[in-house]
């Protein structure tokens, strides 16, 4: 984007941030020389998981447009299918290095005898195979953003790589000797609760502390109702622009969308509707399944869950409504929940900003991530 049309749009953000985004994701495609491992390109997004007026969202993109600006690693937080690829790009499409390259890159999906030399290279002859020297994704990344979709499924032998390549800002290839420096922005996704992660071993909490200063978490779209139709709408109207049609959601469909709670978020609303899509003659027709049964019920004390919910989520509704139940006091909620209050920190952290709000009445203290430098605080913060 020219530095002109990025001035004007980043102006724009001020009046419509959804529109910048919209702009954003889907007049950029990503560039790579190794296409096997990565998680997003132009043929498997269609702009539109991101796109909405609620606040949730306006929210998340003030806080995306704020910490692009600075240098500092970031983690995105989320429910599979919610777009944390898309926030990644954002972040890199609205900063200083967006005229560099983006390569995402799909931890889970790499096999593991050839992870190291796939993200850190090989010289020709360091391993049975090795024919050429191999340039690998960090290199590749050099002056742009490096995006580490689905972190807490790297082996842990080479998460100690990733971290003493974070901390040294060099890499050594694979039967190399020559420490090699490095110019790359990190940017890190997982759809699991990082706590956890944690907990079970899956990640590594020195490298966690290192990836994440600032953590985003994006809203499952059952957290932004009223984002649905905008949605649903959207990926209509680019269907048609594709089959040449003027098809249409009928009413009924309408409410179908809107009373569904998508539990495969944006991605399955895109697949739903291309396969209804495909069926309809003129005026397209769903049938959902109903809305499930509230997800939990608190009264006198206690919580009731329903069979389904997940135990993520389980464990987010179990903390916010310890909090509330002591009144925002984070101190006694940690104790009664057997918790440290620097986990407790954390884990509301991940949470939206609004349910963080609405059940303390405030937010984690935020990192620094002033522009130039790296923002270090336990534990990682939202932007404010």
């Amino acid at each position: 984007m020219s530095s002109n049309r990025y001035k004007r749009y980043s102006e724009y953000v001020k009046d419509d941030v959804c529109h910048v985004l919209f702009y954003l994701v889907t007049t950029h495609s990503v560039k790579t020389s190794q296409p096997g491992y990565y998680s997003m390109s132009k043929s498997d997004d269609d702009g539109t998981r991101l796109f909405g007026r609620s606040r949730t969202i306006q929210d998340l993109l003030l806080k995306v447009s704020r910490v692009a600006a600075t240098r500092v690693s970031v983690l995105v937080v989320g429910e599979s299918g919610a777009g944390k690829d898309i926030v990644a790009r954002l972040i890199h499409d609205m900063s200083p290095r967006r005229r560099g390259p983006f390569v995402p890159v799909n931890c889970g999906a790499i096999p593991k005898d050839i992870a190291e030399s796939q993200l850190f290279g090989h010289e020709k002859g360091s391993f049975t195979g090795a024919v050429a020297q191999h340039v690998g994704m960090f290199e590749a990344a050099r002056g742009g953003t490096l995006f580490l979709d689905e972190i807490a499924e790297m082996p842990l032998e080479l998460q100690v790589k990733l971290l003493r390549t974070l901390e040294t800002n060099t890499i050594v290839r694979v039967g190399g000797h020559e420490a090699i420096p490095l110019d790359v922005r990190i940017v890190a996704a997982t759809h699991h609760d990082p706590v956890e992660a944690l907990r079970s071993g899956a990640l590594r909490e020195d490298l966690f502390y290192r990836i994440a200063p600032i953590a985003l978490h994006v809203p499952a779209l059952r957290q932004r109702e009223d984002d649905v139709g905008d949605i649903a709408l959207q990926i209509v109207e680019r269907l048609n622009a594709r089959h040449r049609t003027r098809k249409r959601l009928s009413t009924q469909a309408m409410k179908a969308l809107r009373a569904y709670t998508w539990p495969g978020n944006v991605r399955e609303l895109r697949n739903t509707l291309e396969r209804a899509f495909i069926l309809a003659d003129e005026q397209i027709e769903l049938q959902l399944p109903r809305r499930p049964p509230p997800r939990e019920e608190v009264r006198h004390n206690a919580m009731t869950l329903h069979i389904g919910t997940t135990l993520a989520h389980t464990q987010q509704r179990f903390i916010v409504a310890s909090l509330r139940h002591f009144n925002g006091d984070k101190p006694r909620t940690a104790k009664a929940l057997g918790i440290s209050l620097k986990t407790l920190y954390n884990r509301l952290a991940l949470l939206p900003e609004s349910e963080r709000n609405a059940a303390s009445g405030s937010a984690p203290p935020a990192a620094n991530a002033s522009n130039g430098g790296s923002a270090s605080t336990s534990p990682p913060a939202t932007m404010p």
